[in-house]
């Protein structure tokens, strides 16, 4: 029999090609930087980052950012996920009304979403809800598809038969 990459004897093999990928990596990025085929302005020294990351994670100070971030990413996936469950279950049952936003969601979904940045900057401020708006545009769009094009596309027997039990 053949083993896969999936195979569990397989696991300790595809452990350490992945440390070795990582490490190689992280080695080229110090030999390029150290020889100065890179710049450290722009790609940092891998060392300086480590000793960094060490001194952030040993003195605490990283965590309130670590807490802000996840704290921001909570509120967007809540915010955005509901809107996008509502409105999409809202448009999807109103079929006159998914026709006349159809080409106003289409036109806000294709703005690349760094556009709105700054604008939420000045609108929301620098706190916490200018980032917490941006990231509600990135759920609400792939929430609010998925619901509209899924109640859509139900099966009328299941609807049929969901009415009867």
């Amino acid at each position: 029999m053949r083993a896969t990459a999936l195979d569990p004897r397989n696991h300790a093999l595809v452990l350490a090609t992945r440390l070795t990928l990582l490490f190689g990596c992280l080695f080229l990025w110090w030999l390029l930087t150290a020889t100065g085929l890179l710049s450290t302005f722009f790609f940092g020294d891998p060392l300086g980052v480590a000793r960094r990351l060490w001194i952030w994670f040993s003195t605490g100070s990283v965590f309130l950012h670590l807490y802000t971030t996840l704290l921001e990413t909570l509120l967007a996936f809540a915010i955005g996920t509901i809107l996008g469950l509502g409105i999409g279950l809202w448009l999807a049952l109103n079929p006159f009304l998914a026709a006349v936003t159809d080409p106003f969601i289409k036109a806000f979904n294709s703005m690349p979403r760094l556009i709105f940045a700054p604008i939420f900057a000045l609108w929301f401020g620098l706190g916490i809800w200018s980032k917490v708006a941006l990231g509600v545009t990135l759920v609400f769009f792939v929430v609010f598809f998925n619901v509209y094009q899924g109640v859509r596309e139900v099966s009328p027997v299941v609807l049929s038969n969901t009415r009867m039990l």
